[in-house]
């Protein structure tokens, strides 16, 4: 646990850090955005500038780690029992049009498993953090789930993946779906932030599917910690790798878990 609080610390530093980053470069890029495939997958001066500042950071503090970063990929051991799963720009699409869903997120897996989390929101200044046993925070304050037990009373978050035009596995029947089940859907477009908003309560249950890791690692510790849980779409053991999520706050599960496998087909609307 002492490893881990030092390891927290430094991963706030280095989310503090890239969030004064992000804030410098608002409304001054562009003619920096790009996409880097698929369309609406974009990447800016800003999203490099700020990882460069926690790989830095990184380098200083903790060179023996492995890292696995959106915009450079996989830098030293992947196998380590370190890993960091970074997202210097979580909702890119958003800070390219001043839209304030945006944050920083910074995750440790030890042995594959989320251990420690970070998520900064520089627009908002919410720092969301978290470690295994260390309990979870939004700007130094102790952050609980809601107490929504109902489907019928809850409010949902979700995203949708950027490959959503080429394949039906997407979540566009599933949008439909928990819309008529529920108060009503969101959608951020910053999975980072739809994590961090169920652990403290403003929303009741998020998932998506075509998700990395470093979407993923550090919202899934923040959430733990404060109280939710993190599975498979099928209530199974949630996986990293597979780019899929369902997180709520734990009273709303079982009935949102049901629901996803019920889901009539997109033709149905």
């Amino acid at each position: 646990m002492k490893d881990l609080q030092t390891f927290l610390d430094i991963a706030t530093e280095a989310a503090l850090s890239a969030g004064a980053v992000l804030q410098s470069f608002l409304g001054k890029i562009e003619d920096s955005v790009v996409e880097k495939g698929r369309p609406g997958d974009l990447v800016t001066a800003a999203d490099k500038a700020a990882e460069d500042v926690i790989l830095a950071h990184f380098q200083r503090h903790l060179p023996e780690h492995g890292i696995l970063s959106e915009e450079s990929g996989e830098l030293g051991n992947q196998k380590d029992k370190y890993l960091w799963a970074i997202d210097p720009l979580d909702g890119t699409t958003n800070f390219a049009h001043q839209y304030p869903m945006f944050a920083v997120s910074i995750g440790l897996l030890v042995d594959g498993v989320p251990e420690v989390g970070v998520i900064y929101d520089p627009w908002h200044n919410e720092l969301f953090r978290a470690g295994t046993g260390l309990g979870a925070t939004r700007n130094r304050h102790p952050i609980r789930v809601s107490n929504t037990s109902e489907l019928s009373k809850s409010l949902l978050v979700t995203g949708f993946a950027y490959d959503r035009r080429e394949t039906t596995d997407n979540n566009y029947a599933e949008f439909c779906h928990f819309t008529h089940l529920t108060q009503g859907v969101r959608r951020s477009g910053a999975a980072s932030i739809d994590l961090a908003y169920v652990a403290c309560g403003r929303v009741d249950g998020y998932w998506e599917r075509g998700l990395s890791p470093w979407d993923m690692v550090a919202g899934v510790v923040i959430l733990r910690e404060a109280g939710g849980k993190v599975t498979a779409y099928d209530g199974s053991e949630f996986k990293v790798q597979s780019g899929r999520i369902l997180a709520t706050n734990g009273r709303v599960h079982d009935a949102m878990s049901d629901s996803l496998q019920k889901a009539p087909a997109l033709s149905a609307w």
